[in-house]
């Protein structure tokens, strides 16, 4: 196992407006929303100020994470902690969460009330990442992020970013506003981003914010070495779920082979493998176990090379991953479906 102990965590620019976190984030979602056992708010707060004092400045939540409760906890963890060195994001846009009545909301009106909700919730002067979680397919991105530059003009704002947005509404998005982050689900068997979101990433400048980086746990052992709780919602995602996680447990192996080679845990391999995939790339896996955040901050003592990358490429082939990436029911919320009607 790679030590995390001693790591300095890097930073790096996301965008090109000046924002700076961790290389390393911490997604917030779980703290609210754990799964297994209870886990209170002290808990939640005590493991923010453990992240942040092993480095890791860059926090993600948002508004339906709890629902609301997640802002709430992370706004109090602010209160112990230097506000000025955090990078806070959260997000708008997910209007009622849950299939089959998810709705979303794009319209500069819920913008704005979204916006003076959380900073009410995170108890703060301004957010330093705001996202629109999903996209409103309704609204011509042009008004959402209108919307949004007003709130930068404002100072309630500092840096703008999208989630599961399509290259189009990527596009149409900076041109009204500088985009600093695009967040999307990105690890060893999610990739379908790699073809056209990353170029255009890249081409425009705009940083990139895996979620999920280790598979919702997958490659941490979640229902192969750990058993789902049956009352899991993981237990019903098609790659956890019957014969599809019975397949996919071929794939866990070879990882655990390649991480044993590496002297590594599956899950700080299937990390090392996100981060090496560019300098402009501040993934952010969640966890409530200590020990597990150790584990992901050991991930960046991890080394490997180019042939080493692409032997942990090939061993998780995308067509022999059984299951779709989304919950059945929300895959009209991913980003191949996410372009918006033209502004009149």
């Amino acid at each position: 196992m790679a030590e995390g102990n001693e790591v300095q965590i890097p930073r790096l620019k996301l965008g090109n407006e000046g924002l700076e976190v961790s290389k390393l984030g911490f997604g917030c979602m779980s703290l609210t929303e754990a799964q297994n056992s209870p886990f209170s708010v002290e808990d939640g707060i005590s493991i923010v100020k453990y992240a942040f004092n092993k480095g890791i400045t860059f926090f993600d939540t948002s508004d339906v994470y709890g629902p609301h409760s997640n802002e709430i906890l992370i706004g109090k963890a602010l209160k112990q902690l230097p506000r000025e060195k955090i990078q806070i994001a959260t997000k708008f846009g997910v209007q009622k969460s849950g299939f089959p009545q998810t709705q979303v909301n794009g319209s500069p009106e819920y913008v704005r009330s979204s916006c003076e909700a959380s900073l009410q919730r995170l108890d703060v002067q301004y957010i330093d990442l705001y996202y629109q979680h999903r996209v409103d397919t309704k609204v011509p991105i042009e008004e959402t992020v209108g919307e949004l530059k007003k709130l930068v003009d404002e100072g309630k704002v500092k840096y703008i970013g999208l989630s599961e947005a399509s290259p189009d509404t990527i596009r149409r998005a900076h041109a009204v506003h500088p985009i600093s982050a695009v967040q999307m689900e990105w690890s060893l068997w999610s990739r379908d981003i790699e073809e056209e979101i990353i170029p255009l990433c890249r081409e425009l400048g705009i940083g990139i914010v895996p979620y999920s980086p280790l598979g919702r746990g997958f490659f941490a052992g979640k229902g192969v070495v750990e058993n789902l709780n049956a009352n899991s919602r993981l237990a019903k995602h098609p790659r956890f779920h019957g014969e599809n996680l019975e397949k996919n447990k071929t794939i866990y192996t070879r990882i655990e082979r390649l991480a044993r080679k590496h002297q590594c845990t599956p899950a700080q391999l299937a990390l090392a493998w996100v981060f090496k995939q560019g300098d402009d790339i501040a993934p952010i896996p969640g966890t409530t176990k200590i020990k597990n955040l150790d584990d992901n901050i050991g991930s960046l003592n991890v080394k490997f090379t180019e042939d080493d990358l692409k032997e942990i490429t090939d061993a998780v082939p995308i067509e022999e991953v059984a299951g779709g990436r989304s919950y059945q029911g929300n895959e009209q919320f991913l980003w191949k479906f996410a372009n918006t009607p033209p502004q009149n």
